[in-house]
């Protein structure tokens, strides 16, 4: 089974390069070992749109991107997809990438099971599974390759003016309705929802972007912090 270590770093919805440097700057002083991690999970979404088999939208987080190509050959890192970054495991040979289709997944953390996902797997409605279904596919990706400049300036346009941090109202009631799905869990991590909040055995990771926060294993405890 994968184990959590301690000193485990998690870093969720940073919707970089729209919302901030946040994340540009943490992988940069992550380079520098001015924060050190044995362990690193991208839990989807620190990238604002990035997807595999396309060179142009990689031009729009071309430092981002070399990083953390250098951080995986020293540091154990985790990618879990979101639902805007996604098709990324030829970009990213040397990390573990989980797409949609395999989370959530099973790690330990003293002797606990820990069940992690990016967040948009469960409780979602039939409607974006089939939108996540369709556009996640490298088939689709293809088809637009001939208009993917126009296509993608258009969606980073829209997503630069964006509101994204909100407080969910009824957030408790959603995850009731997740937890469904991990009854025999012991522990859940997810992201997605950009609200900093623990509901029991449920943690919902801090957004990058909105709380600035990242989470940190301290004692083996999960522990939401300001880097």
């Amino acid at each position: 089974m994968n184990i959590i270590q301690e000193n485990a770093l998690f870093i969720a919805d940073s919707h970089y390069p729209h919302h901030g440097d946040a994340f540009l700057d943490l992988l940069k002083r992550l380079d520098k070992d001015e924060i050190q991690t044995p362990q690193l999970f991208l839990m989807g979404d620190n990238f604002d749109l990035l997807f595999g088999y396309n060179e142009y939208i990689q031009t729009f987080s071309k430092e981002a991107i070399f990083l953390l190509h250098k951080l995986s050959d020293k540091i154990e890192i985790h990618y879990f997809e979101g639902n805007h970054d996604f098709c990324l495991k030829d970009l990213f040979p040397n990390m573990t990438v989980y797409s949609r289709e395999v989370q959530p997944v099973l790690f330990s953390l003293n002797d606990q099971n820990v069940i992690i996902s990016h967040g948009d797997k469960y409780a979602t409605g039939f409607g974006y599974d089939l939108y996540c279904k369709i556009l996640r596919n490298q088939t689709t990706l293809t088809l637009l390759k001939p208009f993917e400049k126009s296509i993608i300036n258009s969606q980073m346009k829209n997503l630069s003016q964006k509101n994204i941090c909100h407080t969910f109202k009824g957030f408790e009631k959603r995850v009731e309705k997740i937890l469904e799905h991990y009854q025999e869990s012991d522990l859940v991590i997810e992201g997605h929802y950009h609200q900093a909040k623990v509901f029991g055995k449920y943690i919902s990771l801090p957004s990058l972007a909105c709380q600035g926060q990242v989470a940190v294993v301290e004692n083996s405890e999960i522990v939401f912090k300001t880097l």
